[in-house]
């Protein structure tokens, strides 16, 4: 039986306070109310009659929760049309948290709305005398997102790369790390946090082991119940369940997943090639 307590394992009804629209198809939503996640852990919304689905969570400072969210596919659009003053059934949080210490120089790498929770990242550790560099890279400029929030954080250098170049260095994120892991002997990077397309985290995976720096990647598998009853979101060849090992996983750890990178499964556990 899983040791989160009862209460956080069923749902409440949490009232939507505010709702930000970020890009065209991304939005925030502000709850009134906390779950008391830490930077990394996930919430199931519950959409009754619709569907429940985990939520990265993008802040949770004690009275209020936002979770940043890509409007496809029909429970994610379903919940796009909700308005200020709606309720929404949440439960967690779920899984692990990105972990440092006090005073670390962390680079934080986060890809399309992978920048939520990197904000929620940097916003903790800022607190605790950090370091940070953090790289939010889109496909384009128009794809952005939590850029004027983490330049409003004390300690952090914001880099930004798109693909087609529309802003900042033209290329991946994952480009830009690696320059910054190699010019970085004179400032050590301690540790390497990701969140984002998979593909990206394999390559965050590649370029922190070249340099000999350990990270931490949040990975994503179709999550049914989020505290390791079901088994739907077992990873090859280890079997661990990605919701109560995961989602934040070491890179020592994803370096023995055979999956990672190659492939996922979906509701029914049918593989599919990334």
């Amino acid at each position: 039986m899983s040791s989160i307590p009862l209460q956080s394992r069923l749902p409440k009804t949490y009232r939507i306070k505010e709702i930000t629209q970020e890009t065209e198809m991304v939005r925030t939503f502000t709850f009134d109310g906390s779950l008391g996640a830490a930077p990394g852990q996930f919430l199931m919304l519950w959409l009754p009659g619709v569907d429940e689905k985990p939520f990265s969570v993008a802040y949770d400072d004690g009275s209020e929760t936002k979770i940043t969210f890509f409007a496809v596919g029909p429970m994610s659009e379903t919940l796009a049309k909700s308005k200020v003053g709606d309720l929404v059934g949440l439960r967690g949080p779920f899984g692990t948290s990105y972990e440092w210490k006090s005073g670390d120089h962390i680079a934080l790498v986060a890809g399309g709305y992978g920048a939520a929770p990197m904000f929620f990242v940097a916003s903790e550790a800022q607190k605790q005398k950090c370091t940070l560099d953090v790289i939010v890279g889109a496909r384009g400029k128009e794809h952005l997102l939590y850029l004027k929030e983490l330049e409003s954080l004390k300690n952090v250098t914001l880099h930004v790369s798109t693909d087609d170049g529309s802003v900042g260095h033209k290329g991946y994120n994952t480009e830009v790390l690696d320059q910054l892991l190699e010019a970085s002997a004179d400032s050590l990077i301690d540790k390497v946090f990701a969140c984002g397309p998979e593909m990206m985290l394999k390559s965050v995976l590649t370029v922190s082991q070249k340099h000999d720096v350990p990270c931490q990647l949040s990975l994503e598998r179709y999550m049914k119940c989020g505290f390791g009853i079901c088994g739907n979101c077992v990873m090859d060849p280890t079997g661990m369940r990605l919701c109560t090992e995961g989602p934040v996983v070491s890179g020592e750890i994803c370096s023995k997943l055979t999956e990672f990178g190659k492939y996922h499964r979906d509701n029914v556990g049918k593989k599919h090639e990334f």
